[in-house]
C-alpha cells in the first residue's frame, strides 16, 4: 500500500510540474498547467494506439479545449498555422481546421499505469508529459494528423513568414518546386530543416550541401519512400507518396540548392 501511495504521489507531483507552453510567433503567451488541465477538462478515452500498437486507455483533454485554454478562442478561429513542438525538436505543422476536428486529444496520464506513461517502441520512449492522440481510425495517419509525443509547446504562426529561407523564392507558382515545398512542409519539416529553418531531429537537407548534391536523385526518392531498405533508424517510410510527389520533392531540393542561406556562416 505504501508503494502504491508513493507512486500516486509521484504522479501527482509530475502532473503539477508539467507545463505546456503556448506560443505565438515564437513568444510564450501562456503556460498551461498539467494539473489544471487534468482538473478542468480531462476525461477517460480509449483507442487503438498506432505508436503502442496496442489498445490504450488515457486520461485526456480534448485538443480543442486545450487550444481554447491557451489562445482564448476555439481552434477554427485561429489565424495562421498550428505547430506542435516536442522536446527533441520535432515540430509538426497542422491547420486550424484539422486540429478543430473531433477526435483529437492531449493525453495526460496512462490509466493503466499510475506511475506514468508506459514506454513504447525500440527506444522505450516515454510519451509524457503531453501526448497528442486521435480516437477515430481515419485520423490514425500520422502523415496527415499530428501525433507528437513529449509535447512541450503549441504555437500559432505563419510558417512561410517564420521560415522564409525554406521557400523556393522567385519561381512561378506553377513550378513543381512549389508543390515540393508543400510536401516538404507537410512531411519533412517536422524533423528536418532547410537553410537552418524547421525541425531539428534530423539533419538539414540543404546546408552545407543539399541532399541532391551528394546523393543520386533516384536514391533520394527510394530512401524517402522506404528508408529501412537502406538502414534501420527512426525515419518513417513514406509509401503513400506517389512518383509525382517524389519528383516534386526532388524539384524542390534542386531549387533550394541554388538558394542556400547558412546561418552558421553569416558574418
Amino acid at each position: 500500500m505504501r508503494l502504491v501511495a508513493a507512486l500516486l504521489l509521484l504522479a501527482a507531483v509530475s502532473a503539477r510540474a508539467a507545463t505546456l507552453d503556448v506560443l505565438r510567433d515564437g513568444a510564450v503567451v501562456k503556460q498551461l498547467d498539467g494539473a489544471a488541465l487534468a482538473r478542468d477538462c480531462a476525461r477517460p478515452i480509449e483507442l487503438d494506439d498506432p505508436n503502442y500498437e496496442a489498445h490504450k486507455r488515457f486520461s485526456a483533454c480534448p485538443l480543442a479545449a486545450v487550444i481554447e485554454a491557451g489562445f482564448g478562442v476555439p481552434p477554427d478561429r485561429l489565424e495562421g498555422d498550428v505547430v506542435f513542438r516536442a522536446r527533441d525538436g520535432y515540430a509538426k505543422v497542422s491547420t486550424p481546421a484539422r486540429v478543430a476536428e473531433e477526435g483529437g486529444f492531449v493525453a495526460l496520464r496512462d490509466l493503466d499505469r499510475p506511475e506514468g506513461f508506459a514506454p513504447f517502441g525500440r527506444g522505450a520512449t516515454d510519451p509524457g508529459p503531453f501526448y497528442v492522440v486521435w480516437t477515430n481510425l481515419a485520423q490514425h495517419d500520422s502523415h496527415r494528423y499530428p501525433w507528437p509525443y513529449q509535447l512541450v509547446a503549441i504555437e500559432v504562426t505563419n510558417v512561410r513568414a517564420r521560415y522564409p529561407h525554406t521557400l523556393p523564392a522567385g519561381l512561378p507558382d506553377t513550378d513543381p518546386a512549389w508543390r515540393g515545398y508543400e510536401i516538404y512542409r507537410g512531411e519533412c519539416m517536422s524533423c528536418h530543416s532547410v537553410n537552418g529553418e524547421g525541425g531539428t531531429v534530423g539533419p538539414d537537407l540543404n546546408i552545407p550541401q543539399s541532399i541532391v548534391e551528394y546523393r543520386p536523385e533516384a536514391q533520394v526518392k527510394a530512401y524517402i519512400r522506404n528508408p529501412a531498405a537502406f538502414r534501420y533508424g527512426a525515419m518513417p517510410s513514406h509509401e503513400h507518396l506517389s512518383a509525382a510527389d517524389l519528383d516534386a520533392l526532388v524539384a524542390y531540393f534542386r531549387a533550394m540548392k541554388d538558394r542556400k542561406h547558412d546561418p552558421r556562416r553569416q558574418p
